[in-house]
């Protein structure tokens, strides 16, 4: 099934389906440089995998054809005043018992800092407990990326596992890190923060 279109937004950016014309930029974005910066944070013991333009157009259009009837589109794009600047993502870790875990790449180093990786998660996961029967929602990251931990807590995600010296990047060892939030926690947490996503509306 080819995924429904999807646009979610509020007054920092907006989240949207990734449509034929993105994939030039979006491609150019993750794989025009041998060594991305992005790359560093973003799981670096992982290689990237190399992409031609043709090869990644037959991958993001795979990723589409994979998404079940009824099921919310499994990525999308960031976009600030007409720019994309990454994605958001969800995929199964094991989906007979609905584990779900979300991910998301600021590929655009401009745009670091400033609130948006918080912003677009915040919209994603609320859209993804709205459409899945998911009880939790989960973000796994590495203790280097401080920023990303930093951004879990923010949504209300709890620190569920740390595996300790199982990352080696640059000869150092680094923890895994699994975060997560429940369905009720994350409603209670939107209702502690006065209702955050209707502040970003």
């Amino acid at each position: 099934m080819v995924a429904t279109e999807t646009k979610l937004l509020n007054n920092k950016l907006q989240l949207r389906s990734i449509n034929e014309a993105d994939t030039k930029t979006l491609w150019e974005l993750i794989y025009s440089s041998p060594n991305p910066e992005w790359k560093e944070w973003d799981a670096p013991y992982y290689p990237l995998e190399p992409h031609t333009l043709e090869s990644y157009r037959s991958h993001e259009n795979a990723r589409k054809e994979r998404i079940k009837n009824g099921e919310p589109d499994s990525r999308l794009l960031i976009e600030v005043d007409n720019v994309i600047i990454g994605t958001v993502t969800y995929y199964w870790e094991h989906k007979p018992s609905l584990w779900l875990e979300v991910g998301i790449g600021i590929y655009n180093k401009e745009y670091w800092n400033g609130g948006y990786g918080t912003s677009a998660l915040t919209l994603w996961i609320d859209h993804l407990f709205q459409n899945l029967p998911i009880a939790r929602a989960g973000l796994t990251t590495w203790s280097r990326n401080e920023r990303m931990m930093q951004v879990g807590r923010k949504l209300g995600m709890k620190l569920e596992g740390r595996m300790r010296k199982c990352r080696i990047y640059e000869g150092k060892h680094y923890d895994s890190i699994r975060m997560g939030v429940l369905r009720e926690e994350w409603y209670e947490h939107i209702n502690k923060t006065k209702g955050l996503l209707r502040e970003l509306e």
